[in-house]
């Protein structure tokens, strides 16, 4: 993020437990400010750092009609209170623009005891991306460990 110039926004969730769990939710053990450190696979961080030009990807599927799928990566292009507008940068939107506004999400970890929600954009900075979410993708070069490994005439 460094490497990025620009204002950077930081973008807090609204963390609570979800009114349908009756067991919970007036427990006081699971205040907002523990809600805010639960990580757990696609929920995204309770605080999301941002900046014009950063890389991300969309963490659920939000519009598939229109490009926004789990695994879409975008590139921020202007940062907004509650919401982010983006470039699509993968896929067959290639280019088009995009509103990103703040959902509420529930993770479906069923290892937690409770049920929560968390009010978030849907994203996760991607500088880098893992070996599944590649997958489908064409990569003109192939860096790992900052070296590049290789170039477009190869195939994955």
């Amino acid at each position: 993020m460094l490497t990025i110039s620009g204002e950077e926004k930081i973008y807090n969730s609204a963390d609570s437990i979800d009114p349908s769990d009756t067991t919970s939710v007036n427990n006081e053990a699971l205040s907002s400010d523990f809600l805010n450190t639960i990580k757990v696979s696609g929920l995204p961080n309770h605080s999301l750092r941002l900046k014009v030009g950063c890389p991300v990807m969309v963490l659920r599927n939000i519009a598939p009609t229109d490009g926004l799928m789990n695994g879409t990566r975008l590139q921020i292009t202007h940062l907004m209170d509650f919401m982010v507008r983006a470039r699509i940068i993968t896929g067959e939107r290639v280019g088009e623009i995009v509103d990103i506004p703040r959902l509420l999400i529930t993770p479906s970890d069923t290892r937690l005891p409770f049920k929560m929600r968390r009010r978030q954009l849907p994203l996760a900075v991607a500088f880098a991306i893992t070996i599944n979410k590649s997958q489908g993708q064409s990569l003109s070069q192939v860096c790992v460990g900052g070296r590049v490994v290789a170039g477009s005439e190869r195939l994955f």
